[in-house]
């Protein structure tokens, strides 16, 4: 199995995300997320933000992705669009540069100035894909990792609540750089399950740092139970 010159073993990378409008977002949150998922075993962490990657980046041994996500006026390219961003991320002290290397935008004919920009910094590349074609173009732009973060967030990819298990295995059969599964992986089991169909890391990110979503699954469950129960009497 290939792993990378940034994580010396397969396993888990902890997601310590916030957006602007969570509870969480701001201060030194995400830092002791990061801390608490280093404790518990965690290979890495994924983070957004130069703010937090700073941080985490001197609050944690482990290596760091990062990313910037911003929204631009008419466009759907959101996870570090831009040189700007890749600047930052790399400023801000991450080991890797997490980009979105979709389809979408020209996005494909454009995105190799940002890795090529940030291999000549020393850095390295994820790319956030949504298809196996993206995936195998991304690995012919020279990335260094190829996440499964995408799939179902593109309007032409399976759009489904489980995490995309084929998609995690087609590209392992296929690529020869280390495949990250990432998206809609709710539990240890489903983890587990992307490791057995290729994948070399896995990362979560809202079971484990998204109280607000975690809640809400809960929350889903309990009033499904409820209504059911209602209909019965």
């Amino acid at each position: 199995m290939l792993t990378s010159k940034w994580f010396e073993k397969r396993g888990l990378i902890v997601s310590c995300q916030a957006l602007p409008d969570e509870p969480l977002y701001s201060g030194d949150t995400m830092t002791k997320m990061a801390k608490a998922a280093e404790m518990a075993g965690a290979i890495g962490i994924r983070t957004n933000g130069e703010e937090d990657i700073r941080r985490i980046k001197q609050a944690v041994n482990l290596p760091v992705i990062g990313l910037i996500k911003r929204v631009i006026p008419d466009s759907a390219i959101f996870i570090t669009p831009t040189l700007e961003e890749v600047k930052a991320i790399i400023e801000a002290g991450a080991d890797i540069v997490a980009l979105d290397v979709t389809e979408r935008e020209n996005r494909l004919e454009q995105v190799n100035l940002l890795i090529d920009y940030a291999h000549e910094q020393g850095v390295g590349v994820m790319a956030d894909i949504s298809t196996l074609e993206e995936g195998l173009a991304a690995e012919r732009l020279g990335v260094d990792l190829i996440g499964t973060t995408l799939s179902g967030y593109t309007p032409y990819s399976p759009q489904q609540e489980k995490p995309d298990f084929l998609l995690i295995e087609r590209l392992s059969e296929l690529v020869k750089v280390p495949v990250v599964a990432e998206g809609r992986i709710w539990t240890p089991d489903e983890a587990a399950r992307a490791l057995e169909a290729g994948a070399t890391y896995v990362v979560v990110g809202s079971a484990i740092t998204r109280p607000q979503l975690i809640t809400q699954k809960y929350m889903q469950a309990l009033t499904k139970y409820s209504n059911r129960n209602t209909e019965i009497k």
